[in-house]
């Protein structure tokens, strides 16, 4: 099992903590990620890690492929390849409809279809065997209808791509993850219970037993946050945060993908009052609703003692091919020997 670094998307004024990123680099992790969400993008970041680095693969976690075309994220993908001699990764992902059609202006459509369709066209971009030509129900090239000149032609990139560059899919809804078995390279669940990998499986079984692939050459690699510290409880209350706003806020009543999973982790009852509390204002009480065994079981928390005995159920995990990268959020410089130790 690998070591990823997790670094989500900025606040009011962004920063990288390239020490941190370094220090990772040098213990042996294998990557670090970017995001975004409505405010710093996730490829700016990225590229000034890759210039700043030597070995990590530098991936995003994840580019919003609603605001993006797929050829710019193709030629993305394909520049910063090259750029960093191979060390770029791909984490797409289709975001919410709250935030696709909110802030970026366009219709949510059909996100498992779009994401199919969005790998395809880069694919066939990278490989540059022909001009891309693609009628899908999503995306057309050379797009046709309403508002086009019919001057539309068919490219191909002047830039040659690796078509072998890893691609990931943001999903923890059941058509999402068959999905991602099926034409991606990897799927990051937000968050896993790593004892729980069935929750996973049956749906990732269906899009492998498309592709004709297998876990043997597919990357789970969820977020698992990391705090440490002698209050076990003050180290919870930063993870039901971000449980909190997730389950609970992340989309409306009904249209929550983050209800639903933690649902199907085992928590329907808590998650749908969660969820309740949160949209009706009260967000310190939904964040107490948060249950401490689900911190516990998707997080390291605690002292360091407690860390490392947790961290050999993710170790076990890992062993058992049911994941194959951790990605790590964690803001401590302590904390990653103590990972490296136990895990690498």
């Amino acid at each position: 099992m690998k070591l990823g670094m997790m670094l989500g998307y900025s606040g009011k004024k962004l920063t990288l903590p390239m020490d941190l990123i370094k220090q990772a680099e040098k213990l042996g992790f294998d990557s670090v990620w970017t995001a975004e969400a409505y405010g710093s993008d996730a490829v700016s970041p990225a590229a000034w890690i890759l210039a700043q680095t030597e070995k990590m693969k530098v991936g995003t976690c994840i580019m919003q492929m609603p605001a993006r075309t797929p050829a710019m994220a193709a030629m993305t993908a394909i520049t910063l390849d090259q750029l960093s001699e191979g060390r770029f990764l791909v984490g797409l992902g289709a975001s919410g409809p709250q935030v696709v059609e909110g802030w970026h202006g366009v219709p949510y459509g059909k996100p498992v279809t779009r994401a199919k369709e969005y790998i395809q066209i880069m694919r066939n971009i990278m490989a540059r065997e022909d001009v891309c030509e693609f009628d899908g129900k999503m995306y057309q090239m050379p797009v046709k209808g309403p508002g086009t000149t019919g001057l539309g032609k068919p490219l191909k990139s002047i830039l040659h791509g690796n078509p072998k560059i890893p691609m990931y899919l943001a999903s923890i809804t059941p058509a999402g993850l068959a999905n991602a078995a099926e034409v991606a390279d990897g799927v990051f669940p937000i968050f896993m219970i790593p004892e729980k990998f069935d929750v996973l499986k049956k749906d990732l079984d269906r899009g492998f037993a498309k592709s004709g692939r297998s876990m043997e050459n597919f990357d789970v690699a969820p977020s698992v946050p990391v705090i440490m510290d002698d209050n076990i409880d003050g180290c919870r209350h930063f993870v039901k945060d971000f449980l909190s706003l997730y389950i609970g806020g992340m989309g409306a009543k009904g249209k929550n993908f983050y209800t639903d999973y933690a649902t199907r982790c085992g928590y329907g009852a808590e998650a749908e009052k969660i969820q309740d509390l949160y949209l009706a204002g009260k967000k310190d009480e939904a964040r107490a609703a948060v249950p401490d065994k689900l911190v516990d079981e998707i997080a390291l928390v605690g002292p360091e003692a407690r860390i490392r005995e947790r961290a050999q159920d993710w170790k076990a995990a890992g062993a058992r091919g049911e994941v194959g990268t951790m990605l790590i959020n964690a803001q401590q410089p302590e904390v990653l020997p103590i990972l490296a130790d136990c895990i690498l």
